[in-house]
């Protein structure tokens, strides 16, 4: 791969190029385009790690996206400026243009767009899909089975919401005539493998899960081309990931680790002295200047303390990201880096990550709280996908007809359509609920609440 071929504003449904706005280049139109979408919109009210809401404002997935989104934007700006420093003999006018201005929306476009696939419910929420049609009832597996090619009937049982954000940003989101560039679109794509070549252990990053449903693997497939993506296995739908993937990778690397330790601290879980101890051993003391201890000291509040020190250590952790992606450039390009460059920072910033995930493992993540939710998250993402396949499996009963009306236009069922593509539109329907939505939703059509007219 190469600098130079890495970026394209082609448009994916709007083939030929776009001539620029006179005061927007077409990666902010990308930006400005996806933060005025309803899918967008709708991560206010997901979950990213602790339920909501709540009297105790925490992060959901929208403020955490927002978040990501200022951390790759300095990351996009900090690699570009160095890449045309580095190439700038070598690179057109157009490609210096692109790394110096334009490489920093790219970024962070792809930041707020990286959990817009993630259904209800945190990351069980994706569990709950898988496992719903991993243990299907034997009648309902042996329609499926007979229906659907191998990688389709993957694309449900290895659901990944990786994959839904290509889905909902190229077949769903071009709906609405939002076409996004391929250049955005490939920095999205974290795991580069179809539902059938992902989830295998074969040491590579892309097939670590998956990153496109069946229906997508062509639009993959041309992006790629485009592009000058490298192809990793020619009998099989997995390619290497695209070098900008590893920027927005290491954005939300960083904020994922610091601001669930500022969310456990708002909600008790865990103690300033406990949050402290964790963060402040990653900065060294500057002879002549006070310790970054000393510096807290100074701050009365304890939350205004943890904003420093989160301010601190996004920066500190941002710069040496920059550092060691280009340490790797010849990996990057080459297509055969296989670990976050989160992994591949120097030995004491790793055991010290290493020790906030131990602790967020042991402490956050198996909170009670947590726990509850994304066992409400099995119950209602089953208990929801149970009711639409089956008036999917058998359309003409009275229930399923009741059934299917509630399931809106855009997420078109049809006879003529084939039964991979309608459960898909069940799947699209779920998933891109609310967690209110759906708790709701699952209330009214099992009669645990009755509707009120």
């Amino acid at each position: 791969m190469y600098w130079q071929t890495l970026f394209s504003n082609k448009r994916l449904g709007a083939e030929d190029k776009n001539a620029q706005d006179s005061f927007r280049n077409d990666y902010m139109r990308d930006y400005d385009r996806l933060i005025f979408s309803s899918q967008f919109r709708r991560l206010q009210n997901k979950t990213q790690v602790f339920p909501l809401p709540g009297a105790v404002f925490v992060h959901n997935r929208l403020t955490h996206s927002l978040e990501v989104a200022s951390v790759g934007r300095s990351l996009g700006k900090a690699i570009g400026e160095k890449i045309v420093a580095k190439y700038d003999h070598t690179l057109t006018q157009e490609a210096k243009e692109f790394y110096k201005f334009e490489l920093s929306a790219v970024v962070m476009t792809a930041c707020i767009a990286h959990d817009i696939g993630n259904p209800p419910f945190g990351h069980s929420g994706e569990d709950a899909i898988r496992t719903y049609f991993k243990e299907l009832e034997e009648d309902k597996k042996a329609i499926l089975t007979e229906a659907l090619i191998e990688n389709q009937f993957n694309d449900f049982k290895n659901f990944e919401g990786n994959a839904n954000a290509f889905r909902i940003l190229t077949s769903i989101f071009n709906q609405s005539n939002l076409n996004l560039t391929y250049t955005t679109l490939a920095s999205i794509i974290k795991y580069p493998a179809n539902s059938t070549e992902g989830f295998r252990k074969t040491g590579l990053i892309s097939t670590k899960k998956s990153g496109f449903f069946d229906t997508e693997s062509e639009f993959y497939r041309r992006i790629a081309a485009e592009l000058q993506i490298n192809q990793l296995d020619d009998t099989a739908n997995v390619f290497a990931r695209h070098p900008f993937v590893y920027l927005v990778e290491a954005a939300d690397d960083i904020c994922y680790r610091i601001i669930d330790l500022e969310d456990a601290h708002r909600l008790g879980i865990l103690s300033i002295h406990e949050v402290r101890q964790l963060l402040e051993p990653f900065f060294e003391k500057r002879e002549g200047k006070p310790s970054i201890s000393e510096r807290v000291d100074t701050i009365e509040d304890d939350k205004q303390k943890l904003s420093f020190l989160r301010a601190m250590l996004i920066g500190q952790l941002t710069a040496k990201c920059t550092e060691v992606f280009f340490t790797y450039e010849e990996q990057l390009l080459a297509g055969t880096l296989n670990k976050p460059l989160i992994d591949l920072l120097d030995e004491k910033t790793t055991l010290l990550i290493k020790k906030i995930d131990e602790i967020s493992i042991r402490k956050i993540y198996n909170d009670k709280s947590v726990v509850e939710i994304e066992i409400a998250g099995y119950h209602v993402i089953g208990g929801l996908l149970k009711e639409f396949v089956s008036a999917v499996l058998s359309p003409d009963s009275p229930k399923s007809k009741k059934l299917l009306k509630l399931i809106p236009n855009q997420f078109r069922i049809s006879k003529g359509q084939g039964l991979y593509q309608n459960l898909q539109s069940v799947v699209d329907f779920i998933s891109g609920m609310t967690d209110l939505f759906a708790i709701d939703l699952y209330r009214k059509i099992t009669g645990i609440q009755i509707p009120q007219l």
